[in-house]
């Protein structure tokens, strides 16, 4: 498999592997998943998340589920399993559908799966790599553009390697950008109420040994009235075919302050993020709604050691739980992806990603 950093893989068992990203920070844990059911509840209780990466556990998942069923027809039913498991990222969708069209004519459903996996997953890698360079070469126009010696990045919940494999979306640029000797700095948003940001784009950062200093979510637009954020970068689970992106919910509210704060904000994709069959991102693109307990509670490190899960509301308050918002196009200075960089606009996209036999291209 390509791809330097993994979220997933395949073992010496010919099993699928994945990071424990509920553990993360305070551990480092994986876990071998060996049903359709594993699978599910992987994406479910978010062990795997991130649209790049769901989309490879859903392609793996069809290997997965290949070894349960005797047939093509009883695969189709544990796909469509699969594609239930989360309803706002489309990269899911899009690579279920993708494996079980590539499966249609297979006489060995096991090996056939495994292999067009693999490779829906190379791709995805090298995608990640192409946004890397796009992104990279943005940072540096905005740097020199400022005349400035280091670049202050904010970014909301987490796009790097656990979300897209190798180097993600939103922080590829940023590993790029570094790989090239850019001084750069990134505010992470704490993205509640998962807290994506503080515990996963922290712990990649800190990996890498880029700078880095978490902020509350509500501290971006303080930092963008006082010139202390040269641009946004996000990434996306949802893209409309008009530019509207669905992201982790707070994602508009940045949006808002940089467009206020005339801050460029950018969202890195690949290809297979957009859904060309909706036009109107904020009527169109279905929302999930997650248990109230993500609001209500929150897990760390207690004094004596132990990773504890505690209460921090009443507790018979209740709490409502959107898992994403959608930012209108107009808010978007561009969109970075594995084929350039295209302005988030219906006219500009169909252009680039759809070819003269209105077939999409490049997916």
């Amino acid at each position: 498999m390509q791809g330097k950093y993994k979220a997933l893989w395949i073992n010496k068992n010919k099993k699928l592997e994945v990071i424990d990203q509920t553990k993360l920070p305070f551990e480092y844990k994986t876990k071998v998943l060996n049903t359709t059911d594993e699978i599910v509840t992987a994406i479910k209780d978010m062990t795997v998340r991130g649209a790049g990466v769901i989309g490879s556990i859903a392609a793996f998942g069809i290997y997965v589920a290949s070894q349960e069923v005797k047939n093509y027809d009883d695969l189709q039913q544990k796909a469509n399993l699969i594609k239930q498991s989360r309803p706002t990222a489309v990269n899911l969708m899009w690579a279920v559908d993708k494996m079980m069209n590539y499966l249609k004519t297979s006489t060995n459903l096991i090996n056939d799966a495994l292999k067009f996996a693999i490779e829906l997953n190379d791709n995805e890698a090298i995608q990640s790599q192409k946004i890397a360079s796009f992104g990279a070469d943005i940072i540096e126009d905005i740097l020199k553009q400022k005349d400035k010696k280091t670049i202050n990045i904010l970014t909301h919940c987490n796009a790097g390697w656990l979300a897209v494999i190798d180097k993600g979306t939103a922080l590829a640029p940023i590993y790029e950008a570094k790989k090239r000797g850019i001084d750069i700095h990134v505010w992470v948003d704490e993205t509640r109420p998962r807290n994506q940001g503080t515990s996963l784009t922290a712990w990649e950062l800190e990996q890498s040994g880029i700078n880095h200093t978490i902020i509350a979510d509500n501290t971006g637009g303080h930092l963008m009235q006082h010139d202390m954020v040269d641009m946004v970068i996000t990434g996306a689970d949802r893209v409309s075919a008009s530019g509207d992106v669905a992201n982790k919910i707070g994602t508009y509210l940045k949006a808002l302050g940089a467009y206020d704060n005339n801050i460029p904000f950018y969202v890195a994709i690949p290809t297979s993020t957009f859904d060309f069959d909706i036009i109107d991102g904020i009527k169109e693109i279905p929302i999930e709604l997650r248990s109230e307990n993500e609001v209500k509670y929150i897990k760390g490190v207690a004094k004596d050691g132990s990773i504890q899960e505690v209460l921090i509301t009443p507790k018979n308050s209740p709490a409502i739980n959107y898992g994403f918002d959608v930012t209108p196009a107009r808010l978007i200075t561009g969109l970075i992806t594995e084929a350039g960089v295209c302005k988030a606009n219906k006219e500009d996209i169909k252009e680039k990603f759809i070819d003269d036999n209105n077939s999409i291209c490049g997916i």
